[in-house]
């Protein structure tokens, strides 16, 4: 039950009464940006997902949509009750889930989230009169990565996208990026105009990798796609666009940014295109340099076009809304300005020129290139009339671009929290950033601010983070993350647990509370990192670890009171993985400074720990069904038709999170801490360096990284990618139970000096392991008795 305290704090904070907020300017070239679909449509998809989410007791809401409920073009909601029946009248079936969500968090202490839900009904609470209005601080919620599509979504059936276009609406997500099956209408676009199915089989990339083909970064890597994947895909676009649709939503669909088949060239020999260079270590001619079609050669608009009509023709119209990324992550082939404003002119033109009223919505994310100074970049967003381009200010908590660009020279921006990338399962978040960066923006001169926005490059991970950027839909101003965090603690879990709860807040004050401007938090983990000596793993740790392992005694500490709650086991194996992770930088440290001192003996009992500790790393996260590798690769094997099929898309999933690249072009971005993933690929590359070290102290010879990175590469991780061995769907072992027995050998481990001095070390990157060896050489006693307590409790164990 929720404490008295909480509840206080609850009926103080969400009082009855009329709250709104705005600030954002206003764009009449966006006004006709709304749902088309009835009313009635939209009242009875809204109580469809009542229905899914509550059961029998979707029996106690009624729904309603008017337009005019609010303000104009912002949404609200209305919650009053009649007869003990909660009213829920939204301004559209978007507002109306918002609504309810609102309801069943603040009023039943519900919790919805990507880990699993917590609906505990307890019974019916009325909305005391006059009832609860709220309406939106912007006029759009925008959701996803271009990315995202293949980092997390690429393998997912309908009812899994049901559940997503569920968790969007009771988040108020009214402007959803929609990319499902483009590759099937680019197909009839690209057969039409004369080139032939091996063109394309050349140009698509495989389903794991979709996403960097369709920005030009690379092509046919993971291909080629069979043409049942690409019908499947399509039929799923249309379940996915109806519910979006029927809701209230407005549907991003793709645009035509220039990037071409090689085959178009055969085709039309005299157009004028260009050759890209290079990607992310993709040098293969097969697979890199792809092609940008000119923006001032007449078929840019005749294909941007055709694509825009085809799909229209497809899906019933569309929501006037396209992406397209023209640069992304490439450099143009002229920086002169009438070059970009070429560009920019032409690709709205393809899109114009299929639909009058279309709006171009652009990732800021290329403006992070030094190739963007403020002239190139204002060239690009004026060579669009204003307010027919929508920016995402792509990772605005950490590097917002409205500030450098005078707020995009007033084309309208969505303030968009990116936060993951490459779909990593760490623990971290700029939580201060994103409880004041909404309103910093609104604020700014000139504000041309429109929405805010979720951009993860993947998800399934970090709920708590979501959970609070989303509140900023309508939060009148900053909050206080102490209350708010232990109001999550109990909502979450549906028990209050004081310990939980003084371990999030824990949790808030170091993990989720990154303020060294953190760039990149896939990079240099233990164990996902590929195993070097040279250049040294360079972490960064801008937390205190102290208390991060305080956070995990308090929640192992109520793991007993908890553990019927699948989202706090969840969490508990979430927290002890990341105690791991930190321990094991703390023997793999140690264990090379023993190998430095040419100390064998040390080295060989610490790397032996750091070895155990893998192997119980791998047996905790195969305990909880959030961290199985097995999950991944049968989600692959599901979109399967025949065994090529099967092969090819298990291929692309190991590749994806191992590899990324036929030769490790990307190695490791994608990592996962996974079970099956750390004990079949992680633990193997480090016993092959353990080994490889070991031999070299053996024979007084100096370790050969380049070697070495040859062997692991044609020994451990081209094999993994494309070995068949199945993996457990199903977890194993009982994780509360494990996290125990983890808790009991390793928390002495924990009590280190190593990790007092830990953040002193990291901010020096590639000097990291010349602070941290000089330190431990200073104060042997240090790894003396971590050895001694490991050697202990070993024996007691």
């Amino acid at each position: 039950m929720m404490s008295t305290r909480c509840a206080v704090i609850l009926f103080l904070l969400f009082a009855p009464g009329d709250r709104h907020v705005t600030a954002s300017v206003e764009f009449p070239t966006l006004d006709h940006l709304h749902t088309k679909v009835p009313p009635d449509i939209q009242e009875a998809a809204v109580k469809a997902l009542a229905t899914r989410a509550l059961g029998d007791n979707a029996k106690f809401f009624q729904f309603k949509v008017d337009s005019e409920l609010g303000v104009p073009n912002r949404d609200s909601f209305k919650l009053q009750t009649v007869q003990n029946v909660i009213h829920v009248t939204g301004t559209t079936g978007v507002a109306a889930a918002w609504g309810l969500q609102y309801y069943l968090k603040h009023y039943q202490g519900f919790h919805f989230s990507w880990g699993g839900d917590q609906k505990t009904w307890r019974g019916f609470r009325p909305v005391p009169d006059p009832g609860i209005k709220i309406t939106s601080n912007d006029r759009f919620r925008y959701y996803q990565n271009v990315c995202t599509s293949s980092y997390s979504f690429v393998w997912w059936n309908w009812t899994r996208w049901e559940r997503e276009i569920d968790w969007m609406a009771l988040n108020g997500i009214n402007l959803p990026l929609a990319f499902t099956g483009q590759e099937a209408i680019w197909q009839k676009v690209y057969l039409k105009l004369g080139l032939s199915q091996k063109d394309l089989d050349e140009h698509f990339a495989g389903p794991a990798f979709l996403a960097w083909g369709r920005m030009g970064n690379m092509r046919g890597f993971g291909g080629p796609i069979p043409q049942t994947w690409l019908d499947n895909q399509l039929k799923l676009q249309h379940q996915i666009l109806r519910r979006m649709r029927e809701l209230g939503m407005l549907p991003v669909l793709p645009g035509f940014a220039g990037h071409i088949p090689e085959g178009f060239t055969r085709v039309y020999p005299n157009v004028n295109c260009t050759r890209l260079g290079g990607w992310a270590g993709f040098a293969d001619p097969k697979y890199c340099c792809t092609y940008l079609l000119d923006p001032n050669d007449p078929m840019f608009v005749k294909v941007g076009q055709a694509f825009i009509e085809e799909m229209s023709k497809e899906f019933n119209g569309t929501n006037h809304i396209y992406n397209a990324d023209t640069f992304n992550e490439m450099t143009p082939s002229s920086g002169a300005l009438s070059y970009i404003s070429g560009a920019g002119k032409a690709v709205f033109k393809g899109m114009e020129s299929g639909d009058p009223q279309a709006i171009w919505l652009m990732q800021a994310w290329l403006f992070l290139s030094s190739f963007w100074n403020a002239d190139r970049a204002k060239a690009l967003l004026t060579s669009v009339p204003q307010g027919r381009m929508i920016l995402l200010d792509l990772r605005a908590e950490l590097y917002p671009q409205y500030e450098r660009f005078e707020s995009f020279y007033g084309q309208p921006f969505i303030w968009c929290m990116l936060h993951d990338f490459g779909g990593g399962n760490y623990m971290q978040g700029q939580i201060e950033d994103i409880n004041q960066g909404p309103f910093k923006a609104r604020a700014y001169p000139n504000s041309s601010m429109i929405g805010i926005g979720l951009t993860p490059e993947g998800i399934n991970q970090n709920d708590v983070i979501y959970e609070f950027m989303n509140e900023n839909i309508a939060r009148e101003k900053p909050v206080n993350t102490i209350t708010w965090f232990m109001n999550y603690a109990d909502r979450r879990y549906g028990i209050s647990s004081l310990n939980v709860q003084t371990g999030w807040i824990y949790l808030m004050h170091s993990i989720y509370n990154c303020t060294d401007r953190h760039d990149d938090f896939s990079n240099n983990n233990i164990p996902t990192q590929r195993p070097r000596l040279s250049p040294p793993i360079k972490p960064d740790v801008w937390y205190d670890p102290k208390v991060v392992i305080a956070a995990w005694k308090y929640f192992v500490s109520d793991s007993s009171k908890l553990k019927s709650s699948d989202l706090f086991r969840y969490d508990l194996v979430d927290v002890t993985r990341q105690v791991l992770q930190l321990l094991g930088l703390q023997y793999y440290t140690i264990m090379i400074t023993a190998y430095k001192s040419k100390n064998a003996t040390l080295f060989n009992t610490t790397s032996g720990m750091f070895i155990e500790l893998l192997t119980d790393m791998d047996t905790l996260l195969s305990s909880d069904q959030h961290f199985l590798l097995g999950a991944w690769i049968a989600d692959a094997h599901n979109m399967a038709e025949s065994e090529a099929e099967r092969k090819l898309y298990e291929y692309n999933a190991r590749n994806q999170v191992t590899l990324w690249g036929p030769n490790g072009e990307i190695l490791d971005y994608a990592a996962k801490q996974w079970g099956g993933l750390v004990g079949k690929y992680y633990l193997p590359r480090w016993l092959l360096f353990i080994n490889q070290l070991k031999e070299a102290l053996s024979k007084g010879q100096k370790f050969n990284q380049t070697a070495f990175n040859k062997n692991v590469f044609s020994q451990v991780e081209q094999p993994f990618t494309f070995d068949t061995t199945p993996f457990p769907v199903q977890p194993q072992g009982d994780s509360v139970q494990v996290v125990r027995t983890i808790f009991k050998k390793y928390f002495p481990s924990t009590r280190s000096k190593f990790f007092k001095k830990l953040k002193q070390f990291t901010p020096h990157g590639k000097k990291y392991m010349k602070y941290a060896t000089r330190w431990l050489k200073k104060n042997p006693r240090v790894i003396n008795k971590l050895v001694e307590k490991w050697q202990r409790m070993n024996t007691r164990l």
